[in-house]
C-alpha cells in the first residue's frame, strides 16, 4: 500500500470509439457516458475493499445539448440524486481538465472519491443557430483574432513547419499499425465497456491501406483524410480516490498554456515542457506519452518541440487518435485510460512517469505528468 499523500486515479474505463454516425451513433452523451461510469466504480469497489462515498461526477464535454451532461451521466449510472455532476470545456482537452479538477478537489482537503471523464456524441450533437444562420461551432476565439476552422489551422501548421504529406503519412500508418497489434494482443480488453454489442474501436486499420492514394483536403496541400482523425463518439471515466488507496496513477505535475490560436495544434507541446519543469523531470524520464493526435500533422509539430522522434516506442504505443478515432471532450480522459492501461495494468514500477497532453482549438494546451504508485 502507497503511502504517498496525493490523490490516485485508481480505476480507469472507456467504451469503444466508433465514427460518427455509425454503430454508437444511436446513444446520447449520458448514455454513452453511464457505462463507463459504472464500470469504473466497480473496479474501484473491488480495488478499496470497502463502502466509500462518491462525492461529484466531472466531465469533459464540447459538442453537447448542453444540460450538465456531468449530472446527466451521473443520475444515468444510478449514482444517486445526491450526487452533484459538473461538466467542464476546454474543446479537446475537456476530459483531461476534468481529470485534473477531480485531482484539486480532493487535494484542497474534500478526501471523498470522484469520477472524472469525458464524453462526447457528435452523432447527436445539436444544430447551432444565430440570428437564423446555422453554425457548426461557437468562435473560439473574439472578433480580431485568428480563428481558422481545425483542418484549415492544421494545413497552415504542415506549411508554417515544412511538415511533408509522407511524413504525415508515414506518422497515421504507424498509429494505425501499433492500435492493430495491441487489438490483436487484446491490450484494450480489460479497459474497454462494451455498448450494445459493440467491442472494439471501429476505425483502426481503415485507413491505412489507402493512405497513399488518399487525395488532399486543399488543393497544392498535405492533408487527407487518412492524417486527420475521425470525428467519433466515445466516453472514459476514471476513479480518483484519496491517498490510502493504491495502486493507481497521481498527478506530479500539469499545465494549461495559451499559444497562437492560428496555430492551435502546437499547444500540447509548451503544456509538456511546463508540466515537466512543474513535475521536476523531463522527456528522457517518461515511459509512456499519450498526445492527442487531431492530425499527423499537428502530433509531428509537438513531437518536433519537445524533442521526441516521429517512431519513439513511448509514443502512443498502442495507437493513438488516428486509429482509434477523436470523440473531442472524452479524448483527453481517453490519453489518461491508455496510460492507466499501459503503466499500471501492465505493471510498471512504481516510479514509472507518462504524459497526458492535448493541443486545443482556440490556441491552447494541457498536459499532466503522471507517476504510478503501488
Amino acid at each position: 500500500m502507497s503511502t504517498d499523500r496525493r490523490p490516485v486515479i485508481v480505476a480507469a474505463r472507456r467504451t469503444p470509439i466508433c465514427t460518427r454516425g455509425r454503430a454508437l451513433a444511436h446513444l446520447t452523451v449520458g448514455e454513452l457516458a453511464a457505462p463507463a461510469i459504472r464500470a469504473a466504480l466497480a473496479d474501484a469497489n473491488t480495488l478499496i475493499g470497502a463502502p466509500f462515498e462518491v462525492a461529484d461526477v466531472v466531465l469533459g464535454n464540447c459538442m453537447g445539448p448542453g444540460g450538465n451532461p456531468g449530472r446527466v451521466a451521473a443520475l444515468a449510472a444510478g449514482l444517486g440524486t445526491n450526487i452533484p455532476g459538473g461538466t467542464v470545456d476546454r474543446q479537446c482537452g475537456s476530459g483531461l481538465a476534468a481529470v485534473l479538477d477531480a485531482v484539486a478537489a480532493i487535494r484542497a482537503g474534500d478526501e471523498r472519491v470522484r469520477v472524472a471523464g469525458g464524453v462526447e456524441s457528435a452523432s447527436t450533437a445539436p444544430v447551432r443557430s444565430m440570428g437564423g444562420f446555422h453554425y457548426a461551432r461557437a468562435p473560439f476565439v473574439p472578433a480580431g483574432f485568428p480563428d481558422p476552422d481545425m483542418t484549415r489551422a492544421a494545413e497552415d501548421l504542415a506549411a508554417h513547419d515544412g511538415i511533408s504529406r509522407s511524413r504525415q503519412d508515414e506518422h497515421a500508418a504507424r498509429s494505425h499499425s501499433r492500435a492493430r497489434a495491441a487489438l490483436a494482443d487484446g491490450r484494450f480488453d480489460a479497459e474497454l465497456v462494451a455498448l450494445d454489442g459493440v467491442h472494439r474501436d471501429d476505425a483502426i486499420g481503415a485507413a491505412e491501406p489507402l493512405l497513399p492514394r488518399l487525395p488532399t483536403l486543399f488543393d497544392g496541400g498535405t492533408l487527407t483524410a487518412g492524417t486527420a482523425t475521425r470525428i467519433g463518439d466515445g466516453a472514459a471515466a476514471l476513479v480518483v480516490a484519496p491517498a490510502f488507496a493504491a495502486p493507481g496513477l497521481v498527478v506530479r505535475g500539469s499545465a494549461v498554456v495559451g499559444c497562437d490560436p492560428s496555430l492551435p495544434g502546437i499547444g500540447a507541446a509548451p503544456a509538456i515542457q511546463a508540466a515537466l519543469r512543474l513535475a521536476d523531470t523531463e522527456v528522457g524520464d517518461i515511459g509512456a506519452f499519450e498526445i492527442v493526435e487531431a492530425f499527423a500533422v499537428q502530433s509531428l509539430a509537438v513531437l518536433d518541440r519537445i524533442g521526441l522522434a516521429d517512431d519513439d516506442p513511448r509514443l502512443c504505443a498502442d495507437g493513438g487518435a488516428l486509429a482509434l478515432g477523436h470523440p473531442w471532450g472524452a479524448s483527453g480522459a481517453i490519453a489518461v485510460v491508455r496510460l492507466f492501461s499501459r503503466l499500471v495494468r501492465s505493471g510498471a514500477p512504481a516510479g514509472t512517469l507518462g504524459v497526458a497532453a492535448a493541443s486545443v482549438g482556440g490556441g491552447l494546451g494541457i498536459a499532466a505528468v503522471f507517476e504510478v504508485v503501488r
